[in-house]
C-alpha cells in the first residue's frame, strides 16, 4: 500500500518549536526515523525510543547506517522502489510492507517518510513516521480464522446483541433456515422461525440471559420455503469486562432427522404392526382423552367391542399366516366404514375396540351394520370359510364410569356370540 501526494510549500515554525518537537517525538507511541537528506545513501541521524522498541536496535546501532538494514526477505521489493523513487524527488511516501528486528523476526510495518526543507527548499532530512502493524494484522488473521472455522461447521451460530437483534449469522445458520445472513442483521431471531416463538417469548428469554442463565431447548424453525427444521439450540450470555451481559451466543444444531425417527418410533409403538390400529396401551390414552373431551362437551360417544368370529378355525384349517392375513383385512375393512376421527384399538387377539366420538346409538348402530358386511366381502377373496364378525355397541350415559360402559358391551358381544354370531347387539349404556 502507497502513495505519493505532491509535497507543500514549508512554513517557518515558532522559535520555541524545535525544543517542544523534540520532547514530543521522544515521548511518541509512534516511532520516528529522521535520515539524511542531502546524503544520497539517506544514512539514519536520529532514532526516538519508539523506533529503537519497535526494531530491538539501540540508537547508536542505528544511527550511520541506511534504514535498508532492516530489511529481509518479506520486504517488498515494489514497495522499497516505489519509496527511493519518492525520496529522490521530493515526495511524500506512505507504504506498508515486512522489515526485521535485530533478532531476525519480522513485523508488518506501516509508515510514512515526509521530506524536511531548509528556507530555500532544499532538502535536508527525511522523516519517517512508523508503526508496527503486526499485532493488528495477527488479530485480524486470528479473525478471519474464526470466521472461516465458524462458517466450516454445519451447527448454526448465531449472535445478538443486547437489544435481541442479530449481530452475526454464520452460513450453518444461513443453511437451517434458508435466508441469507443480510436478511438476518438486525432482525430479532423471531424471525426466522415464524409461528415458533413470539416477542414474549424472546422478552423473558433475555430476562433470563440477563440474569446469567444459559438456555438450552428445541426449537421449531420455518424455513423460507415453507418447511419445519427442528432444532436443538443452546444460549449463553456473553459478559463484557464490568460483567454486563452485552451479547448472547447460539448454538443451533439441526435435529430433524432424530425428531422424525423418534416421533416414527412412537408412532410404531402406538400402533399394532399386524393390524395398524392402536395397540390397548396407546389406545386407552387416546380414549380416555375421547371420554373427558365428551364429558367436557357434552356430547355422546359410541363404543363398540369386535371380534372375529370362530376365528380359532381360521388359524386351525389355513395356518397362523392366513389368520394373520384375515385380522390385516378386518381391520381395513373397520377402517373403511369410520370416520377420521372414529379410532380402533387392538383389544386383544382377534377383539376390537372402537369408539366414535359425536356419535349416536343410531349412527353408532348403522356404522357397526356397515363394518359387519365390509368384514364379509373383504375376507371373501381370501379364504373358501366366510370370516364374519361380532358386536356388542353402546352410547356412554353421563356419570357412566368407562369400566363399567365396556363391560356392559362386552356383554352385549358375547350375547350377540349366543344368539348366532355374525350379528351387532346395541343398547343404551346409560341406561341398560
Amino acid at each position: 500500500m502507497r502513495s505519493c501526494p505532491p509535497s507543500t510549500p514549508p512554513s517557518r515554525p515558532p522559535e520555541m518549536l524545535p525544543a517542544l518537537l523534540l520532547q514530543a517525538v521522544e515521548q511518541a507511541f509512534n516511532a520516528v526515523l529522521v535520515t539524511d537528506g542531502a546524503d544520497n545513501d539517506h544514512r539514519i541521524v536520529y532514532a526516538n525510543p519508539a523506533m529503537c522498541a519497535m526494531s530491538g536496535y539501540a540508537a547508536h546501532e542505528l544511527l550511520g547506517h541506511n534504514a535498508r538494514m532492516l530489511q529481509g526477505p518479506q520486504t517488498s521489493r515494489e514497495v522499497i522502489a516505489e519509496l527511493r523513487s519518492c525520496l529522490a524527488e521530493g515526495r511524500f511516501f506512505k507504504g506498508s510492507t515486512f522489515n526485521y528486528r535485530k533478532d531476525g523476526t519480522p513485523y508488518l510495518l506501516e509508515w510514512n517518510i515526509s521530506p524536511v526543507r531548509d528556507p530555500s527548499g532544499r532538502i535536508t532530512h527525511f522523516v519517517s513516521v512508523q508503526q508496527n502493524l503486526s499485532a493488528l494484522a495477527s488479530a485480524q488473521a486470528s479473525s478471519d480464522i474464526f470466521a472461516r472455522a465458524l462458517d466450516a461447521t454445519d451447527d448454526g451460530v448465531l449472535i445478538c446483541n443486547h437489544r435481541g437483534l442479530i449481530e452475526f449469522a454464520n452460513q450453518g445458520y444461513e443453511k437451517i433456515t434458508g435466508l441469507r445472513a443480510s436478511e438476518l442483521i438486525g432482525r430479532p431471531p423471531v424471525a426466522s422461525y415464524p409461528g415458533g416463538h413470539d416477542a414474549a417469548w424472546q422478552a423473558a428469554l433475555w430476562a433470563r440471559l440477563r440474569a446469567g442463565q444459559a438456555v438450552r431447548e428445541l426449537s421449531t424453525y420455518r424455513r423460507a420455503d415453507g418447511s419445519e427444521v427442528h432444532c436443538e439450540e443452546s444460549i449463553t450470555p456473553l459478559r463484557n469486562r464490568e460483567a454486563q451481559v452485552t451479547h448472547s451466543v447460539s448454538i443451533v444444531r439441526d435435529v430433524t432427522a432424530r425428531v422424525l425417527s423418534d416421533r416414527a418410533f412412537r408412532e410404531q409403538m402406538q400402533h399394532d404392526g399386524l393390524t395398524g390400529t392402536l395397540t390397548r396401551t396407546s389406545g386407552e390414552l387416546h380414549l380416555a382423552n375421547a371420554v373427558a373431551q365428551a364429558r367436557a362437551l357434552a356430547t355422546p360417544l359410541a363404543l363398540a367391542l369386535v371380534d372375529v368370529d370362530r376365528f380359532k378355525q381360521v388359524n386351525d384349517r389355513f395356518g397362523h399366516p392366513a389368520g394373520d392375513q384375515a385380522l390385516s383385512a378386518v381391520a381395513r375393512a373397520l377402517r373403511s366404514c369410520l370416520r377420521t376421527s372414529d379410532k380402533i384399538i387392538r383389544w386383544g387377539g382377534e377383539e376390537f375396540l372402537l369408539f366414535m366420538p359425536g356419535c349416536d346409538l343410531a349412527g353408532a348402530l348403522a356404522t357397526l351394520e356397515r363394518c359387519r358386511h365390509a368384514v364379509r366381502d373383504a375376507c371373501a377373496a381370501l379364504l373358501p370359510l366366510p370370516v364374519t364378525i361380532s358386536a356388542g355397541v353402546g352410547v356412554l350415559g353421563d356419570g357412566q364410569e368407562l369400566a363399567q360402559a365396556i363391560e356392559r358391551i362386552d356383554q352385549l358381544l358375547y350375547r350377540a356370540k349366543q344368539e348366532g354370531r355374525d350379528q351387532v347387539r346395541a343398547v343404551d349404556i346409560g341406561n341398560g
